[in-house]
């Protein structure tokens, strides 16, 4: 039994030391593997500390490759003229009614036409006058009959002036006679008063121009009955001047004044028509602020009353910087440009536009026009950003 048993713990011990030297032999790549790899890591730490140690200096560029580039222009100063934008409606610029002036009547032509010509004193509308013409013969013919009687009388004194010398006739006859010649005269001339007075009167059933100019309503026809209480009949538009009543804010009233020149475009028309500021509203409208400034203009087909136009007027010259639209933003706290101070930041300016030219937008005040102001891509920038700033065109 003893024998057995050391017998059979001596291989027993030798197979596990053969068995624990083939486990190290095949752990021993493993391990190599690992250390390679420990060692590589180590290498690269090394490698990377290196690199940031020797190229400290190219810290700086690396950085700058991440501040944004924006463009910027330093506008200065420009002379613009000024200009005013409004819109109105266009208007004769003397417009005349023309009514029955008359007793009026049933009217039997009316040879005009709206958008015709007319001259002072043409006829517009014929009224009828038949009874009108026999109570004119009527007061000629009482002409005549007082003219009658006076010669008669005349020739009653004449005779008794004879007599009277050959003392047939007394002093009292003669003052007689006189008187009857007189009053025969004067009867003379009331009747060719009130001839005259039916001519005036039938003279002015018709309808006439009161002065020449261009025609723009006709609101009565053939047949129709007319009076004094008759609305007005004609429009006319005295020598054919047109105006544009142009609506003006408040502020912007200040700067006009009468005599500078407007150019003018009609809805519908890309042509531009020259007037003149002839006179500005002495009142503001409360309810929305404006005055009415009209602009005269001559005739021209294309402006027809009641149409709808727009306005550029002059106001003079200022001088200020003109910005390019992309330069200028806005916000609920008003417009504003962004500017690069001289450690290359943004810094938002407000800013109070002024009017919109060919060249840009005025800029009234805010800026001196020395400033870099941020041409574009404006809304992507905030203020205290750095950035690196290239001049524009």
């Amino acid at each position: 039994m003893n024998y057995e048993s050391t017998v059979t713990a001596d291989p027993a011990d030798g197979y596990a030391r053969e068995m624990d030297g083939e486990a190290v032999e095949r752990a021993s790549p493993v391990t190599r593997r690992r250390l390679l790899i420990a060692l590589g890591v180590l290498l690269a730490i090394f490698v990377l500390a290196y690199v940031l140690t020797r190229g400290g200096g190219d810290a700086a560029p690396a950085e700058g490759a991440q501040v944004p580039t924006v463009s910027v222009v330093a506008p200065g100063r420009t002379t613009v003229e000024g200009t005013i934008s409004a819109t109105g409606s266009l208007a004769a610029r003397r417009e005349m009614p023309v009514g029955v002036v008359g007793e009026g009547g049933r009217v039997i032509s009316v040879p005009v036409e709206a958008g015709q010509w007319v001259r002072a004193g043409q006829v517009l509308a014929v009224i009828d006058r038949s009874v009108q013409s026999q109570q004119a013969q009527s007061a000629a013919a009482q002409i005549q009959v007082a003219q009658a009687d006076a010669n008669l009388a005349q020739a009653n004194l004449d005779r008794a002036l004879q007599l009277v010398e050959r003392g047939f006739i007394s002093k009292a006859d003669v003052d007689r006679l006189t008187a009857t010649r007189d009053a025969a005269t004067a009867r003379v001339r009331v009747a060719q008063a009130q001839y005259r007075e039916l001519q005036a009167r039938n003279a002015r059933l018709n309808i006439v121009a009161p002065a020449a100019g261009l025609v723009l309503e006709r609101n009565v026809e053939p047949g129709q009955t007319v009076g004094a209480g008759t609305a007005p009949l004609f429009s006319i538009a005295r020598g054919g001047e047109m105006e544009l009543l142009a609506e003006v804010g408040e502020g912007e009233l200040a700067r006009l004044s009468t005599g500078v020149s407007a150019d003018v475009v009609p809805v519908g028309t890309s042509e531009k028509f020259v007037g003149q500021v002839w006179q500005i509203a002495p009142i503001i409208d409360e309810s929305d602020r404006q005055g009415t400034v009209r602009i005269a203009l001559a005739y021209a087909p294309e402006l027809r009353p009641g149409g709808f136009a727009t306005a550029t007027i002059r106001s003079g010259t200022i001088v200020a910087p003109v910005l390019p639209e992309s330069a200028i933003m806005s916000d609920e706290q008003g417009s504003y440009v962004y500017i690069i101070d001289a450690e290359n930041k943004v810094v938002r300016r407000p800013v109070t536009i002024g009017d919109v030219t060919d060249a840009g937008i005025v800029v009234a005040s805010g800026l001196t026009g020395r400033e870099r102001v941020v041409l574009r891509a404006g809304g992507f920038l905030n203020p205290g950003e750095t950035v690196r700033p290239v001049r524009g065109e």
